[in-house]
Order: C-alpha cells, then structure tokens, then sequence
C-alpha cells in the first residue's frame, strides 16, 4: 500500500483548448441554422403624419362592416357583410372582388374602401386572421401574382 506524503500535491491541469474547440463548434452550428422567420401578419401599415391629418379630405365611399359572430367555445357561427350573410371566407372574398370590381392589378394598391370587422369577445383568433386574408387580397392561382383588394382595415371596438 502506497502512503501519500503530506508535503506533495498532486495538480489537474483543465485543458482548455478542446473546450475551445466545442464552443466554436456549436457557435458555428447555431449560426448556420438560424432562419430568420418572416414577420406574422405583415399589414402594410401606414400612419398619416400630425400635419397631414387637417389635410384629409372626407371619404366618399361608405366603410363595409364584417361582422363575426361566434359561440360560447370561440368557433365561428356566421359572417355578415353589410347585413347580407355569407357562408364562408371564400364567399366573403368573391362578394369583396364585386365590390371593389377587382380592378387593380398586380402590385398596384387596393381599393381605396375601408373595412371595420366587429368580432365577438370570445372569437378565436384565427377566424380573424382568415377574415383579413380574404378581405386584403388573394394570389392568382395560374398567374401566381398578388392582387390587393383592400387595404385599410380596422376593428370595432371590443364588447364582452
């Protein structure tokens, strides 16, 4: 049996450079996976400036209502659109594209119509979001090219 002596130490030295070598390694890895995600719900947002607002000229065409109603469990029960019923996002969609007349072309700006959506309190909220894509625009699906229909949306005032 060997008996330390009590006068010698016995050192660990950490090495350091594989330890390096692992940090630069995830580094790296992180670095050449981050995917910059595309902003959710990009609306195009444009907010007149203080000066601009005694300049406004009153709007001449009336604003569309949507309304959506829905249950106590947040799902969807209908879609009105100035009073008149629509059976889904689609419908809503086609009477908007008769509405504006589908004029504008690709890449040029909608209509210069405005929509208030009122929702009820407890809709969930990706019924909102379908209500917005169908008002705003659509893709052409042979030409594959945007067309805006309205641009200016905004939301009745919340009630429970």
């Amino acid at each position: 049996m060997r008996i330390r002596h009590a006068g010698r130490e016995d050192t660990t030295e950490l090495q350091m450079t594989p330890m390096i070598d692992i940090v630069f390694q995830l580094l790296v890895f992180f670095v050449m996976t981050f995917r910059i995600a595309l902003p959710e719900g990009d609306f195009s947002i444009q907010m007149p400036s203080a000066s601009a607002s005694a300049t406004l000229e009153p709007q001449t065409s009336p604003t569309l209502q949507v309304r959506l109603k829905a249950r106590a469990d947040g799902e969807l029960t209908s879609i009105t659109l100035d009073g008149t019923s629509m059976s889904d996002f689609t419908d809503l969609q086609q009477r908007i594209r008769r509405i504006v007349r589908d004029s504008a072309g690709p890449g040029e700006s909608g209509s210069d119509r405005e929509v208030e959506i009122d929702c009820d309190y407890h809709l969930k909220y990706d019924y909102v979001i379908q209500a917005i894509t169908a008002i705003s625009g659509y893709v052409d699906p042979e030409t594959r090219t945007p067309h805006k229909l309205i641009e200016r949306i905004r939301f009745a005032p919340l009630q429970k």
